[in-house]
């Protein structure tokens, strides 16, 4: 993976036109000369551009996960784009669409279907029964059982396994036609010049009876198998999973790449209370084979830094409980209480473990600060990405969250291409695009990465390769801060936050 800055974004809703868009203009937007944006990220993750890019999750239930969204271009236009940058897609590895022809051949024909082994039902996990104690057993970061109550077309009646939705249906990885369809999705995908994947919600993907059905070691051991089928089409593969930060740490030494989802409320936590002593704690063990993030499609991660679900006194969190509390009313208060109607119960929202918000608006539109806290993601190792909404420091949607009711809608605002040249006038987002062509360009991020000493409040960060060298200090209690770095000619340059 490049070392370079990454942009996550969604086809359709940055720079579209009647809330959508296309990947011819997204291509313009990104790599032609005169745009705000060309040249300012070495690659690009691609959310779901498949058909349908507007199912019950955002095209996270892909019905073909093989086939572009007309509405968004096709296959030539994905190869266009990796011409000119690199592209990550998204392999939605535990499931797919009620509407997907393999599922519609299953409810019509039963189990005479040829896709009768592909979607998981109760009796394939507990094939010998099951009792309370194993259901309770299973790991679900939503409310409810993993279960939905369906009656196929052809009358028969069966507990189809859902992990998200019911209109997300898991599939059996290991089944020969599961194995087919996520080969075919790799294939496709090398073909057009796809070099990374992320597999999305791919924790859930293994089930067992009697077990967590989460991260179990049987999921490290798929997660193995599909990464070396990846490899060897010449595609790198991210792991995406919320966890424990132990866990977290675990699952990095055994994959790729990981998210560094510890990352997003540290931050906010240290601004908030000023204090750097558990962001430091994190610094000195995180892995470093990590995508930085402060904000994504989904929601910002409160159980990346809290303790462990399953044994909370052995296992504390990053930060206290109490203080993991206030952390969450704060981003309320901060937001003007607009986080608060999209996340926990309010809007639909079933991602219970998140607070959905814009980074920006979670820090209070603090213009500095938000600088700071993206200079800080970009000079931690691993590579930086930055959400579409983030980059343009994006307020909350409340319209769009009306609309939809969606918790996680409120920071997936749909961007006019007019909109795009509005914001990228306004000072905090020049300034942002500066801080990402410094963190691109400056040879000292290739090089060997330290921590300084410091108080409890303060943060130092240090990157030298030869001659060239780059630091930031922060003190979170003060605000007191400085970006510093060599100009190649034995100068020192100042990086400006306000």
């Amino acid at each position: 993976m490049k070392n370079q800055v990454q942009l996550i974004t969604y086809v359709d809703r940055l720079g579209g036109q009647r809330d959508r868009g296309d990947l011819k203009r997204l291509r313009r937007l990104l790599a032609e000369p005169g745009s705000p944006l060309a040249g300012v990220f070495g690659s690009v993750h691609l959310l779901p551009f498949f058909h349908a890019i507007d199912g019950a999750d955002a095209g996270f239930d892909p019905i073909d996960h093989t086939e572009v969204d007309p509405r968004l271009g096709d296959w030539a236009d994905i190869k266009a784009l990796t011409g000119q940058l690199d592209v990550m897609a998204d392999v939605i590895v535990n499931h797919m669409s009620s509407g997907s022809p393999q599922f519609q051949d299953y409810s019509e024909n039963g189990e005479a279907s040829a896709y009768a082994g592909l979607f998981l039902t109760l009796d394939a996990v507990f094939p010998q029964g099951v009792n309370e104690r194993d259901l309770l057993a299973v790991y679900r970061p939503r409310p409810g059982l993993p279960l939905t109550y369906a009656t196929l077309r052809n009358g028969e009646r069966r507990l189809l396994w859902t992990t998200f939705t019911p209109a997300q249906i898991d599939i059996a990885v290991h089944h020969p036609q599961g194995r087919a369809y996520l080969s075919g999705i790799l294939r496709t995908f090398a073909d057009n010049g796809i070099r990374m994947v992320r597999l999305d919600a791919v924790g859930y993907a293994i089930k067992k009876a009697g077990a967590s059905c989460f991260m179990m070691p049987e999921t490290f051991d798929f997660i193995g198998e599909f990464a070396a089928e990846a490899k060897a089409l010449g595609i790198e593969v991210l792991v995406e999973i919320h966890s424990y930060y132990q866990r977290q740490i675990e699952i990095a030494g055994r994959v790729d790449w990981v998210y560094d989802f510890a990352l997003p409320p540290l931050v906010l936590h240290a601004f908030s209370f000023g204090t750097a002593t558990a962001l430091k704690r994190w610094i000195g063990i995180r892995p470093t084979n990590a995508l930085t993030v402060l904000d994504t499609h989904d929601g910002i991660g409160i159980i990346d830094i809290g303790a462990d679900a399953s044994d909370r006194a052995a296992r504390p969190g990053l930060v206290p409980p109490e203080e993991l509390d206030a952390l969450v009313e704060r981003i309320h208060a901060a937001s003007g209480g607009e986080s608060r109607l999209a996340t926990g119960a309010a809007a639909s929202n079933l991602d219970l473990y998140q607070v959905n918000c814009t980074f920006f608006d979670a820090m209070g539109r603090d213009e500095t600060a938000y600088l700071l806290a993206r200079a800080l993601q970009f000079f931690l190792p691993g590579v930086p990405q930055v959400y579409y909404v983030g980059l343009l420091a994006g307020h909350n949607d409340l319209d769009l969250l009306a609309r939809t009711q969606v918790g996680r809608d409120i920071n997936r605002h749909f961007y006019s291409e007019h909109e795009i040249a509005r914001e990228c006038e306004r000072p905090v987002v020049g300034r942002l695009i500066e801080l990402i062509r410094l963190r691109n360009r400056h040879p000292a991020f290739g090089g060997t990465f330290s921590v300084g000493a410091s108080s409890d409040t303060e943060l130092q960060l240090r990157w030298e390769h030869g001659a060239h060298w780059s630091a930031l200090r922060i003190d979170f209690a003060s605000r007191d801060h400085a970006l510093t770095c060599s100009d190649g000619a034995g100068g020192t340059q100042h990086f400006a936050f306000s």
